[in-house]
């Protein structure tokens, strides 16, 4: 995610400089095929009014696919503000209900420190394993790649990134074994947790009030989850954003025909002005298009995606706080002022 108030202009001419040569070049080409015709006596503009009409609609359309896009990001921040303020609570009611008030004494205060460490580093391995399951590159996501480029994290766990990332907060080598063989790591993490949750209650570590209250909070992770995963998984829908790329090329094509009629009529020696307007007034189409197309999928690790990386660092950085420690990772920070 862009944090910077302004886009750098290296940003900028980056993802301007390709289109902008292409129309200097296709709108170069229509003014002296223009004149070409115009010797043969052959007209070759288009009226205006028709053309118009048709960037009307297109801008129209643009505008829509733009917003069902945002919306999509904007549900994506906002799921992920609920996994850091969740997580702050789970590490919470983790420290807080885990006592031994209830306990049968068969748990030492060492011990029941590891356990509350073990729980709270599981939901560190949760957020991350999470986070590289939505970065996996999909066909959804290849057109838009290839066209701009792009960073990915495919966060299968016997991938080097899910031994790096997650693994080192998966505190059992049977854990780490279990997550090896499934497909959704991140379900089985949450699973995990469950399981541990069951085995603190039978040692009266917690009462049944308690341990139902840690149980709504793993709910909480699991629709957290799964709405990251419907995001995900459900592509934009393609009746919007595969025809609003063809009407807009498709306006792109026939503007210059329209404008160079119009500055025709301010005398021969001005329609050169023709190929300046038209590369504006193309780019600013392609631009409108382009934001959309980048907003579409929201964790694919892009300039204007969610910045899941440096939420996750946030995390870990508070749940480690809770449990004590000092010796903590440097929050991240944007480069080039793109926040991952």
């Amino acid at each position: 995610m862009y944090v910077f108030r302004n886009l750098a202009p290296k940003i900028v001419f980056n993802f301007a400089w390709k289109p902008l040569l292409t129309y200097a070049l296709y709108g170069t080409g229509v003014y002296f095929l223009f004149h070409w015709l115009e010797h043969l006596e052959i007209d070759a503009t288009i009226p205006f009014l028709p053309l118009s009409t048709i960037g009307i609609a297109v801008a129209f359309y643009v505008g829509f696919k733009n917003n069902q896009a945002y919306d999509r990001f904007w549900e994506g921040r906002k799921i992920w503000g609920g996994i850091v303020n969740t997580s702050r609570t789970w590490g919470n009611q983790v420290l807080s209900y885990l006592t031994q008030k209830h306990s049968d004494g068969s748990v030492s205060d060492e011990e029941l420190k590891k356990i509350q460490k073990r729980l709270i580093y599981r939901q560190m391995a949760w957020m991350n394993s999470l986070r590289l399951q939505l970065r996996r590159e999909s066909s959804f996501s290849i057109n838009f790649n290839s066209r701009q480029g792009g960073r990915y994290h495919h966060g299968r766990p016997e991938e080097k990134n899910w031994k790096e990332e997650v693994g080192k907060f998966v505190l059992e080598e049977m854990e780490v074994s279990s997550c090896l063989r499934v497909s959704n790591t991140a379900t089985q993490l949450i699973r995990l947790q469950g399981e541990d949750l069951k085995g603190v209650l039978d040692k009266g570590l917690i009462e049944d009030f308690r341990h139902m209250e840690l149980m709504h909070s793993l709910a909480e992770f699991t629709n957290l989850q799964g709405a990251c995963e419907r995001i995900k998984n459900t592509p934009f829908p393609r009746q919007y954003a595969y025809f609003s790329t063809i009407f807009t090329w498709i306006f792109i094509f026939l503007l210059p025909f329209g404008l160079i009629g119009q500055f025709k009529e301010m005398g021969h020696d001005l329609m050169w002005l023709m190929i300046p307007f038209y590369v504006l007034i193309s780019w600013i189409f392609y631009t409108m298009e382009a934001v959309g197309d980048s907003s579409e999928d929201p964790f694919e690790n892009f300039i204007n995606d969610v910045p899941v990386t440096a939420l996750c660092r946030t995390i870990e950085i508070d749940l480690r706080e809770m449990l004590g420690e000092t010796d903590l990772p440097e929050r991240i920070k944007p480069i080039d002022g793109v926040l991952l």
